[in-house]
């Protein structure tokens, strides 16, 4: 099938409609005119990434670097395909030539700690979510990645303290929630685990502790009070808002 049109423009529309074979024979006309072309080779590496052909990613991106050593956008197809291909020795060296052009980039930064945790080199990995995490503070993905690695080292006081950060910044990731509890089971900290399972912050948690100590209550029990005079609270409101129509 011949296409007709920008290259860029039909290479979009093919993405649009993953036809990842069609975006690799079109690729593949274009390289017979100019084999160093780079919109062909980057785009040919990311259709075969889609179809998980990760040595033959890996070749196109080498082709790519040749031209340009330090193309970001080769470096990162290629640091997927080799995650995928688990070699993550060559990962860090990708990495690096990342950073060389932009010690910021967190993205990078995260990749790179997720290889040396794969390497067993679990404190280097802390220090480069650390680097990440002061690019970004709010990085949800270094800050989940920090505490599994702080969990896996038996730190369990300093996981709870970076899943509540990762909480705070982004409360969906339920993830945090339940691993945060495992931490505190892990402590022999029973009470704290069962309210970490509901979601509470390391804050509420002491509050919480503190108001069921003041009634001379269990924390399940005070927490099981709350949450049924919560219900009759809503209940109650409902009737009300039933009874003024």
């Amino acid at each position: 099938m011949s296409y007709l049109g920008n290259p860029i423009d039909v290479i979009k529309k093919l993405y649009a409609e993953q036809k990842w074979h069609e975006i690799f024979v079109f690729c593949q006309k274009m390289l017979e005119s100019d084999p160093k072309d780079l919109v062909a080779l980057q785009n040919i590496a990311t259709a075969l990434l889609q179809v998980e052909k990760y040595d033959d990613v890996i070749s196109y991106c080498n082709a790519v670097l040749q031209i340009n050593p330090l193309d970001e956008y080769a470096l990162k197809n290629k640091i997927f395909a080799l995650e995928r291909l688990k070699k993550y020795d060559q990962v860090l060296l990708c990495c690096d030539k990342l950073l060389e052009k932009n010690v910021n980039d967190s993205w990078t930064l995260d990749s790179r700690g997720l290889a040396l945790n794969e390497l067993n080199r679990h404190e280097e990995a802390i220090s480069s979510y650390d680097a990440s995490l002061k690019i970004d503070p709010n990085n949800t993905t270094a800050l989940m990645n920090k505490a599994i690695t702080l969990s896996y080292l038996q730190r369990h006081a300093d996981a709870i303290l970076i899943y509540d950060r990762a909480q705070l910044v982004d409360g969906t990731i339920k993830e945090a929630c339940l691993a945060k509890s495992d931490a505190y089971t892990k402590l022999g900290k029973a009470d704290e685990a069962f309210l970490a399972a509901q979601g509470l912050l390391v804050d509420d948690i002491m509050k919480f502790k503190e108001k069921a100590a003041e009634k001379k209550m269990r924390v399940f029990d005070y927490y099981c009070l709350n949450e049924f005079l919560e219900i009759e609270k809503r209940e109650k409101q409902h009737r009300e808002k039933l009874d003024s129509k």
